[in-house]
């Protein structure tokens, strides 16, 4: 079964310990659970083992016209210049180390599959078998499991590269999400090429 490692929102703005999210909740909970090394660890193991990684990052062009006047998530991101295309905000975090080969799909909802070109790839390469994780554990990585299974996808959680904005939050999600698909660890994960 052909696999894909889809690393999800572990971009600059909202991982990175000069970002605007560091000082806040989802900052803490990054560090403390160390999400960039378990994230990377993850991504070796996946590359040594000749999976596709596909990074998704949430991006919007300098007139935002994309994002959603009336959503309570994004709203907030007009206003403060948030998630700017172009921008060292939007770019992956250097110590993920993404390679040039690797693609980046950019997402303009929650949802990495809504309105974008992942399923395209995914079916373009014959993936059978997402492998996910990022930040948020509430947010991205729900709706990408959610939304994978729904496509036949068969879908792992790797639980030590998610972080939401408590560990309460984080541990009811993961609890949610393995009624879709199996949870694991970096430490633990097995990829099939």
């Amino acid at each position: 079964m052909k696999s894909a490692y889809l690393v999800l929102d572990m971009q600059n703005e909202i991982v990175h310990e000069e970002g605007p999210y560091a000082k806040g909740p989802i900052g803490a909970e990054v560090r403390g659970r160390g999400v960039l090394a378990n994230t990377r660890r993850a991504i070796d193991k996946a590359r040594h083992a000749g999976v596709l990684v596909i990074f998704v990052r949430v991006g919007f062009s300098a007139d935002y016209k994309e994002c959603p006047a009336g959503s309570p998530m994004f709203a907030p991101a007009r206003d403060k210049k948030l998630f700017l295309l172009g921008s060292w905000g939007t770019e992956i975090h250097a110590a993920l180390g993404r390679q040039e080969n690797e693609a980046i799909i950019t997402k303009h909802r929650v949802s990495p599959f809504f309105s974008t070109g992942l399923e395209a790839l995914l079916r373009a390469q014959g993936v059978e078998r997402i492998f996910v994780s990022g930040v948020s554990t509430t947010a991205v990585v729900q709706a990408a499991v959610r939304e994978a299974h729904d496509r036949d996808y068969a879908c792992s959680v790797i639980e030590d590269g998610c972080a939401a904005a408590s560990a309460e939050e984080h541990r009811q999600s993961i609890d949610m999400l393995a009624r879709f698909g199996s949870v694991t660890t970096s430490d633990r994960v097995v990829f099939a090429g």
